[in-house]
C-alpha cells in the first residue's frame, strides 16, 4: 500500500509550533507572551519560574527587580555579575501601556565578593519616568526595539508603605546540598513563631524528601515563602565562602545575593527583618519575645537601623546529661534537637565573634552576612546578656571539656509549647505516627 505523503507546509507549520513551545518552555516568554501571564497580579507566578535570568549576550545574570524610592525612585536589579567581564548594560524599562525607554545602566559590585569570579551586585536604572515602570531588562544594546528578544522582570515596590504586613520577617540564604536537618529546622521555626515571627522566605536550590514535606507544610500554612533557587543550573556555586580554599564561581550558592534580594522583598511588607542561617536562632534573654526586645532597642537607640547580635557555638557533640528531651517520638527524625544541647562554648578573645542582624530594611542599601555594607542610619551592636544567636552545630572549640563549656537553658523556658508544636507539625508533615 502507498504511503500518504504530508505536504511540505504541514510539516513547517508543526516544525515552528514545536519550536515556539520548546523555546517557551526552557528559554522564557518574549514581550507580547510575558504581558497576560508573568503581571497578572500573582506574587508566586511572578517569582516561581523567573528567579534567575541570563542577561542576552553577556556573562551575568539578573535577579529581581525593585523601585528603589530612597535614590530618586530609580530601578535597582539585583543582579549577579562577572567580575572580570564587565561592559556596558543599558536598562529598557516599560510601563503598562507598553512605553518603553531606555537608560544606561549604573553596575554597582558589593565590595564582599570573597574572591570569587562572581559577585551580588545592584545594576541601577536611573531615569525619566522610572517611577511609572512595571517590568525591566538589562540588555547589552540601548536600542530599545531590543526589548522585543529580552527577558522582563517585574518591578517590585511601586509603592511605599508605613504599615507593614508582618512585624518579624526572617531571611534564610539558601538550601542546597539535599540538606535534611529535619528536627533541628522544625525546632527552629517553631521557635521562632514562639518568638514573634510571621513570615520565614527561603531560597531553595536542593534539599532532602523529609525537609521537603515540612517546607511544603509551612508554605500550606502561610508562614513560609520559598524562592526556587536553581543557581547550579546557570553557574558553578561554591559550597565555601574563600574562593582560594573552596573554588567555584560564586560564593556559598549566592548567599550574598539571596540575603539583598531579600531585604528588598521585604522593604515594604516587614517592619523588620533577621538575617540569620537555618540552624541560627536569634534569641532574646531579657524579653519574653522579639516585639518586647525590638521596642525596647528601638527606644533607646532611634537612629539605629542596623542591630548587629553575637554569635554563640552550642557544640552538638555535648549532651545534656539527664536525657530529658531525648524523646522516643523523634528518633526516627532526621536531623538535631537543639533541646538536648545546652553547653555554650565561650568567647575567645583573640578571635573575632561573628554576628547576624536585626534590620529595618528601610535603613539597609546593601548587606553582606556579618554586617551591612551601606546603609542609612546607626549600627548598633547588641550586648550579648541581652540577646545572642543559639547555634547548635559542629564545635569550634572541640578540645574543650563540657566543664569548660557555659549551661545555657534558654530554649527550655519554650518546652511545653515548643514539644507540642514540633510533633503537631511533624504528624501534620506525615513525619511522625503517634500511637497509643
Amino acid at each position: 500500500m502507498e504511503k500518504k505523503q504530508f505536504p511540505l507546509f504541514v510539516l513547517i507549520v508543526v516544525s515552528v509550533l514545536l519550536g515556539v513551545i520548546l523555546t517557551q518552555m526552557f528559554t522564557g516568554y518574549t514581550f507580547m507572551d510575558i504581558l497576560p501571564s508573568r503581571f497578572n497580579g500573582s506574587e508566586t507566578n511572578k517569582f516561581s519560574l523567573f528567579s534567575i535570568t541570563p542577561i542576552k549576550h553577556s556573562k551575568h545574570l539578573m535577579v529581581s527587580a525593585f523601585i528603589d524610592h530612597r535614590i530618586n525612585k530609580a530601578i535597582r536589579v539585583i543582579s549577579i555579575i562577572r567580575r572580570d567581564s564587565l561592559q556596558p548594560l543599558y536598562c529598557i524599562y516599560c510601563n503598562n501601556d507598553d512605553n518603553c525607554q531606555t537608560a544606561e545602566a549604573e553596575v554597582q559590585i558589593h565590595s564582599d565578593h570573597f574572591g570569587f569570579p562572581y559577585a551580588a551586585s545592584d545594576v541601577l536604572c536611573d531615569g525619566a519616568h522610572t517611577q511609572d515602570a512595571a517590568f525591566v531588562s538589562i540588555s547589552t544594546s540601548r536600542n530599545i526595539s531590543a526589548i522585543y528578544s529580552e527577558d522582563l522582570l517585574p518591578i517590585k515596590n511601586t509603592v511605599t508603605r508605613e504599615s507593614f504586613k508582618f512585624n518579624f520577617s526572617v531571611c534564610i540564604s539558601n538550601l542546597f546540598g539535599s540538606y535534611n536537618n529535619v528536627l533541628q529546622f522544625v525546632q527552629t521555626m517553631e521557635m521562632y513563631k514562639l518568638l514573634g515571627v510571621q513570615h520565614v522566605v527561603i531560597y531553595n536550590t536542593s534539599c532532602g524528601p523529609d525537609l521537603e514535606k515540612l517546607l511544603q507544610h509551612y508554605k500550606k500554612e502561610g508562614i513560609l515563602e520559598i524562592v526556587p533557587w536553581p543557581i547550579d543550573h546557570f553557574l558553578n556555586p561554591s559550597k565555601g565562602w574563600n574562593f582560594v580554599e573552596h573554588g567555584g564561581d560564586l560564593h556559598y550558592y549566592g548567599q550574598l545575593v539571596n540575603l539583598n534580594e531579600c531585604i528588598y522583598r521585604n522593604m515594604y511588607q516587614s517592619k523588620y527583618v533577621l538575617l540569620n542561617d537555618i540552624d541560627e536562632i536569634i534569641m532574646p534573654y531579657k524579653h519574653a519575645n522579639l516585639p518586647l526586645l525590638m521596642e525596647d532597642l528601638q527606644q533607646e537607640h532611634r537612629d539605629v537601623g542596623v542591630f548587629l547580635i553575637e554569635n554563640h557555638i552550642f557544640p552538638k557533640t555535648q549532651f545534656e546529661e539527664t536525657g530529658r528531651f531525648n524523646r522516643s517520638e523523634w528518633r526516627g527524625i532526621p536531623g538535631i534537637n537543639i533541646m538536648e544541647h545546652i553547653y555554650r562554648e565561650p568567647d575567645r578573645k583573640n578571635v573575632f565573634n561573628p554576628r547576624k542582624l536585626i534590620i529595618n530594611p528601610r535603613s539597609v542599601i546593601q548587606t553582606s552576612v556579618h554586617s551591612t555594607l551601606q546603609q542609612y542610619g546607626d549600627v548598633y551592636y547588641v550586648p550579648f546578656d541581652v540577646s545572642h544567636i543559639v547555634h547548635v552545630r559542629v564545635p569550634l572549640q572541640g578540645h574543650l571539656t563540657k566543664e569548660q563549656l557555659a549551661v545555657d537553658t534558654r530554649v527550655w523556658d519554650f518546652e511545653q509549647e515548643l514539644i507540642s508544636n514540633v510533633d503537631k507539625t511533624l504528624q501534620a508533615s506525615d513525619l511522625l505516627k503517634i500511637t497509643d
